[in-house]
C-alpha cells in the first residue's frame, strides 16, 4: 500500500464518515454525484504540480487499482488544505455520475435550530490589529499583498441539516460551485465558490481569479454605484493585477497559447461585485491534468497574497488559528486528467450542532482597516443566510 492510502472494500464503506450521495460537486447545469468510497487519499499534495512527485503517484496507484476493478475512467473527488504540506481530504469513489443540477427544493424553508453562541477568531480589535501589523510589514519588506482571515463560529440548540444548508445555497448563488466533501472526524466541508482555480477538457484550460470585491445594494443605483467605484478603484485594481500577474507567470511556460484579458471585468453574486479575469488557453502537454495546474496554481495571491511564501509566513505570524481547509481548493480530476477545481471560500465546515464559517480579505499598503472588517463581515454573509441568520 502506498503511504497516505487507505485500501478498503466496498463492503466497509460505511465505515468512513460518507453515506452514499455525500460527495457532490457542481459546476454550471451540472452537478456531479459520487458514492461508495473505493479509497480515501491523505497524502499531502505537496509538489503535486510534478506528476512524478508522492502525491500524484498515490493518485495514480488509486486510479490503476479502480480500473483492474472494472472502471473506465476513475475519478478523485475531495478538498486540498491552504497548506500543501497538510493532509489531503480526497476520495476515489466506488460510483460517480453526472446529472442535472437540482432546483433550489422546500428544504430551504425547514427550520434552523436555535443559535446558542457565537464567537469571532480574531474578533474586530484583533483582525483589525492584524491588517494594521501587515500594512508596517509592506512598509518594510518586499511583501506587497497579504490575505487575512477570520472564523466564525457558530454553536446551535441541535444537529444542522446539512441538505438544508445546501438547499438554501443553491437558491442564494445558482451560478457559484457547490461542494460538499465529507471530513475524517465525521464533520463536512460545505460551501458555494465563486472562483474557478483551475478546469481542463482534453488540452484546454480556464482560470478564473477573483480579487478586489464590494457590497451588493439592495437599491438598483446604489448598486451600480458601488460597481463603479470597484472598477475605478486604484487598490482593488492594483490587487488584482498581482494576482492575474502571478497566475499568467506560472501558466505561460506550460501553454501553447494563452489569453489574458487587459483589464479585468466585473461579476456577481447576490452579496458582493468582483474583479474578475478569465485566463484561456491551450496546454502544451495534454498529459498534464487538472489536478497538477491546480496544484501548480495553489495558493494564488488571490487567497494567499504576493510574493506567495513571505506572504505565507506572514499570514502564519498574525492569524490566530490554522486554515485547514480554508482557501485551499476543493474538486474532481479523472483518470484522463480532465477535472475542475475551485478555490474553497464561501465556505463552513458542519459538525453536529456546531458550524465554523470562514472569510478572508486581501489586505495591500492602501487598505483601512475599518473597511477590510466590513468586507469579511459581507464575505460571512452568504454562509450566514444559509444558516437561516443576518449577516
Amino acid at each position: 500500500m502506498q503511504t497516505g492510502t487507505l485500501m478498503i472494500d466496498h463492503a466497509d464503506a460505511a465505515e468512513l464518515p460518507c453515506s452514499e450521495g455525500n460527495l457532490l460537486f457542481t459546476s454550471g447545469d451540472r452537478e456531479l454525484s459520487a458514492s461508495g468510497i473505493r479509497e480515501r487519499i491523505t497524502a499531502p499534495a505537496l509538489g503535486g504540480n510534478k506528476h512524478e512527485s508522492s502525491f500524484q503517484q498515490t493518485i495514480e496507484g488509486a486510479f490503476a487499482r479502480a480500473r483492474r476493478a472494472g472502471q473506465d475512467n476513475p475519478i478523485v473527488i475531495g478538498a486540498i488544505p491552504f497548506d500543501l504540506g497538510e493532509a489531503t481530504c480526497l476520495y476515489v469513489p466506488e460510483h460517480y455520475a453526472w446529472r442535472e443540477r437540482m432546483a433550489a427544493s422546500a428544504a430551504v424553508d425547514a427550520d434552523m435550530p436555535g443559535l446558542v453562541a457565537q464567537r469571532s477568531l480574531p474578533d474586530e480589535y484583533g483582525f483589525k490589529h492584524a491588517v494594521e501589523h501587515a500594512i508596517v510589514n509592506f512598509r518594510h519588506s518586499d511583501v506587497r499583498k497579504a490575505v487575512l482571515s477570520v472564523v466564525r463560529e457558530l454553536t446551535f440548540s441541535g444537529s444542522v441539516d446539512v441538505e438544508r444548508l445546501l438547499a438554501s445555497l443553491r437558491a442564494q448563488n445558482r451560478e457559484g460551485y457547490q461542494f460538499r466533501v465529507p471530513l475524517p472526524d465525521g464533520g463536512e466541508l460545505v460551501g458555494v465558490s465563486p472562483e474557478l482555480l483551475m478546469r481542463k477538457e482534453g488540452d484546454r484550460i480556464v482560470s478564473n481569479p477573483l480579487a478586489g470585491s464590494a457590497r451588493r445594494m439592495s437599491d438598483p443605483e446604489a448598486d451600480r454605484a458601488n460597481a463603479e467605484r470597484l472598477v475605478q478603484s486604484e487598490k482593488d485594481q492594483y490587487e488584482h493585477s498581482l494576482v492575474v500577474q502571478d497566475i499568467r507567470r506560472l501558466l505561460e511556460p506550460h501553454c501553447a497559447e494563452l489569453h489574458v484579458p487587459e483589464r479585468p471585468s466585473l461579476i456577481n453574486t447576490a452579496a458582493l461585485w468582483h474583479l474578475s479575469t478569465r485566463l484561456e488557453g491551450r496546454v502544451s502537454d495534454p498529459s498534464a491534468s487538472a489536478l497538477q495546474l491546480a496544484c501548480l496554481l495553489h495558493p494564488t495571491p488571490a487567497v494567499c497574497g504576493f510574493p506567495t511564501e513571505r506572504a505565507r509566513r506572514l499570514i502564519h505570524f498574525v492569524e490566530p488559528f490554522e486554515r485547514g481547509l480554508f482557501t485551499g481548493m476543493v474538486g474532481w480530476c479523472d483518470a484522463e486528467g480532465n477535472g475542475e477545481w475551485v478555490v474553497t471560500i464561501r465556505c463552513g465546515i458542519v459538525k453536529s450542532d456546531t458550524v465554523r464559517l470562514f472569510a478572508g480579505a486581501g489586505i495591500v499598503e492602501a487598505s483601512e482597516p475599518d473597511s477590510e472588517w466590513a468586507e469579511v463581515q459581507t464575505k460571512l454573509g452568504t454562509m450566514l443566510s444559509a444558516c437561516g441568520l443576518a449577516a
